[in-house]
């Protein structure tokens, strides 16, 4: 084989190694992590859950940063390029930077056939392994007993809303998904727990293995008013405190997490209410309930299971009065897409169904038909849908939007949902905001 010299390169190479995209266990990682020798001298955080995971690590990055701490970060997965999986310092770091860890990782492998999450996660914790780092954030990809990032032991656990998807991997029902995730807590160690009604499998498996449980509710808790809100943890209290810079029903709830997370380790890594205040005021995350400037109003998020699309729907409803909701849509075909249907019918005026460019996605035509019978199958006395309702199928992403732009008035919504593909494509080659229509 040729040793390959771009990112591209390595991650076409990636791709080929394991017969399947994702075969979970941590067996094969583990080896070649021990080869590796790779290891932390700072705390670090895993944060494991159905949603908030990206939000809850963003935040948990800035706090720290504006703590004047060297934070390294990795989140899965990316919306446009590669590189947005790692950030060190609030940087996204350069792909020049990871190729000698790729070449690392192989050497290491000796024959290993790692999935391109595994192999892609020991390339990006190696790199953060030598950056060194005050503090180390890690998201968990799927699941968290057998994910690849569940190789590193963690100093804090943060499990955020327990809910279901993945069911085919994670197990049937919240009790299985939630004891899968917990495989992320350690003896000793604090787990936090962010949602408030958690599967009683975590709260078991914690209690087994004597971990220090952090539960919502018990240990910590947060009250808010329109202007602002306060949080309470077991040894201190943030008051006055602006909303999260994220927008979001969910956004107070992850926030709650984080602020027990470091109320938890504040021997290690002390921060100040002031760092809090500001990280929580300036912190970014592309893709969750992100409103973009401009008209018309568009809204872009991952949203990509029925949790998180009842969440985006509370979000589109308190967001006020639009003349026509656009929807630019497109998911994966493993997805309870019928589910996510229902939770959305009644704020849609225009559908976008969009093919995206991976095997596992559903097809705009497979969408459209899912949508027709999601219509079909809604109960008498339900929320009466808007009138004439119309549908209609792209080729990609970008392609939906610019159609949703073509049609919508500048007083209207658009809203991209569903993958990070759908959101991704619609970003990647610079987004498209307005047309004839919308210049005058």
């Amino acid at each position: 084989m040729t040793t390959p010299s771009t990112l591209a390169d390595w991650l076409a190479h990636c791709e080929r190694l394991h017969p399947r995209t994702i075969d979970l266990t941590l067996e094969r990682v583990q080896r070649v992590r021990k080869r590796l020798g790779l290891g932390f001298d700072c705390p670090v955080f895993t944060v494991a859950g159905t949603n908030g995971k990206g939000s809850t690590c963003a935040m948990l990055e800035a706090i720290l940063l504006h703590s004047g701490y060297r934070v390294g970060v990795y989140t899965s997965p990316h919306l446009v390029h590669f590189e947005e999986r790692c950030r060190i310092g609030g940087e996204i770091v350069e792909a020049a930077a990871l190729l000698p860890h790729f070449a690392a990782v192989e050497t290491a492998r000796q024959g290993e056939t790692l999935t391109y999450f595994e192999f892609t996660t020991l390339v990006i914790l190696r790199l953060l392994s030598e950056a060194s780092l005050d503090a180390v954030v890690l998201e968990v990809g799927l699941g968290g007993r057998l994910d690849a990032v569940n190789s590193i032991d963690t100093d804090c656990a943060i499990l955020t809303s327990i809910d279901l998807d993945h069911m085919d991997y994670l197990g049937p029902d919240r009790e299985a998904i939630g004891r899968e995730k917990a495989g992320i807590l350690r003896t000793g160690r604090p787990a936090i727990v962010g949602d408030p009604v958690p599967p009683q499998s975590v709260i078991d498996h914690a209690r087994e293995i004597g971990a220090d449980l952090w539960r919502f509710g018990h240990d910590f808790n947060y009250r808010g008013d329109k202007q602002q809100w306060g949080w309470a943890g077991r040894a201190r209290r943030h008051n006055g405190l602006a909303y999260p810079a994220l927008r979001g029903a969910n956004q107070l709830l992850n926030a709650s997490g984080v602020l027990a997370a470091l109320e938890a380790l504040r021997d290690r890594l002390p921060v100040t209410a002031q760092a809090v205040r500001n990280g929580l005021a300036m912190v970014e995350l592309p893709g969750r309930f992100q409103i973009v400037p401009g008209a018309p109003t568009l809204v872009l998020d991952v949203a990509h299971n029925p949790h998180a699309v009842a969440t985006l729907a509370e979000n589109l409803d308190q967001m006020g009065y639009y003349p026509c909701t656009h929807v630019v849509f497109g998911a994966m075909k493993d997805k309870d897409i019928e589910t996510m249907f229902a939770r959305l019918l009644p704020l849609v005026d225009r559908w976008y169904f969009s093919d995206l460019p991976t095997p596992r996605a559903a097809t705009a035509q497979e969408l459209r038909a899912l949508h027709v019978r999601a219509v079909a199958a809604r109960a008498p006395g339900a929320t009466p849908l808007p009138p004439q309702v119309q549908a209609s199928e792209h080729p990609a992403p970008r392609a939906a939007l610019v159609a949703a732009l073509e049609a919508a008035d500048p007083a209207d919504r658009i809203v991209v949902f569903g993958s990070f593909f759908t959101v991704g494509g619609v970003l990647e080659n610079g987004l498209p905001r307005r047309t004839a229509k919308h210049l005058g």
